[in-house]
């Protein structure tokens, strides 16, 4: 503590301790003993995790620019961020350090606390006119950006967090969230992929092993392209993803009988160690998200539209892409007569909102059309034509999941 000297009261605190072997002597931001005291502590264990950053002598000292408090925030969180407080999965952090790309272009140089509300909208409204991001792109930056500042405002550097409220926000209307719900869509789809099978020059196979492995086990497109022969056990018939975008996506995926047939025969065709990616480029190399998007599940649409045009069959959802496997597996799942928990956790969902939305649509299929997803999934071909399940009994069943989950019927 420190006293003045014309009344001996205390003014302010000051700790000493050990940084990099030297004793060095750091004012403290308190003004009673009990918060210096919860400084001190906040100091010794940044100091022990290697995350603290040593104030600059008050000659030197000025308000941080964003860009060097926003690599402060980000240290921390790469350490103790995230849902579980242990850190940003490689997916997350991916994310956050996508967001800092954009919100250094507008604040890098900017001290910390000249930060305004009125900034914050003109940042917005930059993003708007470049065109580049969506309303929900745009969005996500703006709740890192107000992340950031609300940790500002924690170490009192400012008085109140500009980005924070709905108002700072862009309206972002839904997307549609389609998926196949049809076994015919579902076929044509892995057909479409065999045909880009049967004219490449290598690694023939891959395409519809691809596209099988996002549809019958229901993997974001990131996850199923870093997958190596020694995540995936054909004997046990489990799919461990060990790297996901949250942690409750890191999960072991149980192989349906369909994809097990389908990856066995891929294997058969591949002479690559047991500890390669199952997707790969000629050098052996992961797959760039975008050229699959392009290059194998375009075309394979394409060639699904012209099949089912030729057999007089509905066309495929509008706005299709392979994040929209990913709910097609639920929907398969559900048709396979799987509760809403499991496929909660063979997709590495960590809200129920998404699921039960599935299983709704799921039960007020025709049963029809359930059977010929079991029978797919199974490997299986049904002909048999059974009775449709009643309104009544698919209402209560919906009914029962959601009070399950403690959301009351409306």
């Amino acid at each position: 503590m420190i006293r003045s000297k014309r009344t001996g009261e205390v003014s302010s605190y000051s700790a000493r301790v050990t940084y990099k072997g030297r004793r060095r002597n750091v004012p403290l931001r308190a003004s009673e003993r009990s918060r210096a005291e919860r400084e001190v502590e906040r100091i010794v264990d940044e100091i022990r995790r290697g995350i603290w950053v040593e104030p600059l002598p008050k000659k030197l000292r000025r308000p941080a620019d964003f860009g060097v408090f926003s690599g402060e925030w980000l240290a921390r969180q790469l350490i103790e961020g995230g849902r579980q407080r242990i850190g940003l999965s490689p997916a997350a952090e991916a994310e956050v350090r996508w967001a800092l790309e954009h919100l250094n272009e507008h604040f890098e140089r900017a001290p910390i606390d000249a930060i305004t509300i009125a900034d914050v909208d003109r940042y917005r409204l930059a993003k708007v006119k470049e065109g580049k991001l969506s309303a929900n792109s745009i969005n996500k930056t703006l709740t890192t950006l107000s992340s950031i500042l609300e940790m500002a405002v924690e170490y009192e550097l400012i008085e109140r967090n500009p980005a924070k409220g709905r108002r700072r926000r862009l309206a972002a209307v839904r997307p549609a969230r389609p998926w196949l719900d049809r076994a015919d869509h579902i076929q044509a789809l892995l057909d479409g992929a065999a045909q880009l099978d049967r004219v490449a020059m290598l690694r023939r196979g891959q395409r519809r092993a691809l596209l099988a492995t996002l549809v019958f086990a229901g993997l974001r497109l990131g996850e199923a392209l870093a997958l190596r022969w020694a995540d995936v056990d054909l004997t046990a018939g489990t799919i461990h993803i060990r790297d996901a975008k949250t942690h409750a996506g890191v999960r072991s995926v149980d192989l349906l009988p369909v994809l097990r047939g389908e990856l066995h025969a891929y294997k058969a065709s591949l002479q690559d160690p047991a500890d390669a990616l199952l997707f790969a480029t000629r050098a052996g190399r992961p797959l760039n998200p975008s050229n699959v998007r392009q290059r194998i599940f375009a075309p394979a649409t394409q060639h699904a539209e012209v099949t089912l045009r030729q057999k007089q069959l509905a066309p495929l959802p509008a706005e299709l892409t392979p994040h929209s496997l990913r709910r097609t597996f639920a929907s398969l799942l559900f048709a396979l007569g799987e509760p809403p928990p499991y496929v909660m956790s063979q997709m590495g969902h960590t809200t129920p909102a998404l699921t039960l939305a599935i299983y709704a649509r799921a039960m007020h299929k025709r049963d029809r059309e359930n059977d010929k997803l079991r029978a797919l999934a199974n490997g299986r071909v049904i002909t048999r034509e059974l009775p449709a399940r009643s309104t009544s009994s698919t209402s209560s069943a919906i009914t029962t999941m959601r009070t399950a989950w403690g959301d009351q019927p409306r």
